[in-house]
């Protein structure tokens, strides 16, 4: 793939990233948006990769997002067993479920039972354990990302790749604060412009022979 190719992919997948980020408060489509946006950078990722012999710049991203997939198995997983495993473990659980009345009075009941709130309450501290086990897969995975985009920097000259990818990388870890997402959406747009900023290689000269 061309240089050039690979440069403007880029660019446009992390605006397209940014974009998505803003819409999905506005519109069903920013899914579309975020996935079309990842794609072309993944595609920009490996061209560059290959234009400057560095497998590790597309190879840190695939690690990166294989890691978020498990994360995110493991978290809808952990999430379902807690719960059942809370909900089937409390007395009076109805039999049939189908039968609205009686569920009603089941949770009316259940809740208005202050000797009930420790199973309440370690049902909430398993899924905060869920929580943070799903924000150490994504830091893991911020962090090859971050791996990715400083050696991608390194091999291009253009150190605000690595920037972009710290902040990504960071704000993977405050996720669990959710203000993460607000900072690697930063680093989404920074990684934009630094797709822009990325000049080809210029041919070294040979040294003039001797006299």
């Amino acid at each position: 793939m061309e240089f050039n190719t690979s440069k403007n992919l880029g660019g446009i997948g992390a605006i397209l990233l940014v974009i998505g980020s803003l819409a999905i408060f506005g519109t069903g489509y920013s899914g579309i948006l975020w996935l079309i946006g990842g794609i072309l950078v993944l595609i920009a990722l490996s061209g560059l990769g290959g234009y400057y012999k560095e497998s590790g710049i597309f190879n840190n991203v695939i690690f990166a997002i294989v890691v978020d997939i498990v994360g995110v198995v493991v978290l809808v997983g952990l999430a379902i067993f807690v719960t059942l495993s809370s909900l089937f473990s409390l007395p009076g659980i109805p039999t049939d479920w189908s039968d609205t009345t009686a569920v009603t009075n089941f949770f009316t009941n259940y809740f208005s039972n202050g000797n009930n709130w420790n199973t309440i309450m370690g049902w909430i501290g398993g899924l905060v354990v869920t929580w943070v086990i799903f924000i150490v897969f994504i830091s893991i995975g911020g962090y090859l990302i971050w791996k990715s985009l400083r050696t991608l920097g390194a091999k291009s000259g253009v150190g605000l790749f690595g920037t972009a990818g710290l902040l990504i990388f960071i704000g993977a870890i405050l996720t669990i604060i959710f203000i993460g997402l607000i900072i690697v959406w930063i680093g989404a747009l920074l990684l934009a412009i630094a797709f822009f900023q990325l000049k080809p290689q210029t041919a070294q000269m040979a040294p003039p022979p001797p006299p």
